[in-house]
């Protein structure tokens, strides 16, 4: 199992923005091409409160190349993007990683 960190960094006081985005329209999408996220999270204490941190769990770098790029790729996300973005860009930057547990982890 490989998992994918992902940091959006907010424009600031555009994070409510971010999360609707997610929570009523990306996560449905994701779904619809078997994209299985691992968790998400806000900052409570730490450098910014403008970030949405998440997870995304693949099975290997083939499964991620090739449902990463239907979603991005899909009509229904494009027009989700654009009108979510109509009064301006909501994501400052997005910086993510993939990772692999190591033989330790409770997270396989």
């Amino acid at each position: 199992m490989i998992y994918e960190l992902r940091v959006y960094h907010c424009i600031p006081g555009r994070l409510p923005a971010v999360l609707n985005r997610f929570e009523k329209k990306t996560i449905p999408i994701w779904q619809k091409h078997g994209i299985r996220q691992a968790g998400f999270f806000t900052t409570v204490v730490g450098e910014s409160n403008q970030q949405l941190v998440y997870f995304l769990a693949w099975e290997s770098l083939a499964e991620r190349e090739k449902k990463w790029t239907a979603f991005l790729a899909d009509p229904e996300w494009l027009a989700v993007r654009a009108e979510t973005e109509k009064d301006g860009q909501i994501v400052e930057k997005v910086v993510n990683q993939l990772l692999a547990p190591t033989a330790f982890s409770s997270v396989k």
